[in-house]
């Protein structure tokens, strides 16, 4: 796939077919990068320099990690795994667009690399005429879990998410949301004595 991608709130996911719910923080907490959410299983959060407009953006498969090419500026990677029966998309905020991903229900490791977010975040807005300022590459490979990387950092606006993502708490764990949960649900909780 290599389109121009409609962007709004700098925001693009890869979700199932039903589409995206979860909260961009929920996305990120316990990540070194802030560019490419991966905490909440079958799904990605990844975030763009461009507010609103389209922006390039290609997704490649490999059987092995590629190399990195140096045209990119910022380049981070991610561990991922497909829910099983769902139909993959790489989808807009709003459903402004879908496209599928054919991806097998095994673990991947996914690179997500960025080119001109400095100079799309001083665009704020993109104009219907404008060209497309800044660009975007998903990559997956077949791959063990491993915990997030960045792997390059050159601009500000990566920077400043990286940043932002360190600051968030990491996720909870199984017994954290399952005391949230009976908290919550107290008739629900199973009696004892």
């Amino acid at each position: 796939m290599s389109d121009d991608v409609p962007v709004s709130y700098g925001q693009v996911y890869v979700a199932g077919a039903d589409g995206f719910s979860e909260g961009m923080s929920k996305c990120f907490g316990g990540q070194r990068n802030g560019l490419c959410g991966a905490v909440e299983p079958g799904s990605l959060f990844l975030r763009i320099g461009l507010h609103t407009g389209d922006v390039g953006f290609a997704v490649q498969l490999h059987d092995r990690p590629p190399p990195v090419d140096e045209v990119w500026e910022d380049v981070v990677e991610v561990s991922f795994r497909p829910e099983v029966g769902t139909l993959l998309l790489l989808l807009c905020w709003g459903g402004d667009g879908a496209w599928p991903l054919d991806l097998e229900p095994v673990d991947h490791r996914v690179r997500f690399c960025a080119r001109n977010m400095d100079h799309a975040q001083e665009g704020v807005i993109m104009v219907a005429d404008d060209q497309v300022i800044d660009r975007y590459l998903l990559q997956f490979w077949p791959a063990p879990p491993e915990p997030d990387r960045v792997l390059k950092q050159t601009s500000d606006t990566a920077a400043r998410k990286h940043r932002w993502a360190r600051d968030l708490p990491p996720p909870p764990m199984a017994r954290e949301k399952a005391e949230t949960a009976r908290q919550a649900f107290p008739a629900l909780a199973p009696r004892t004595g």
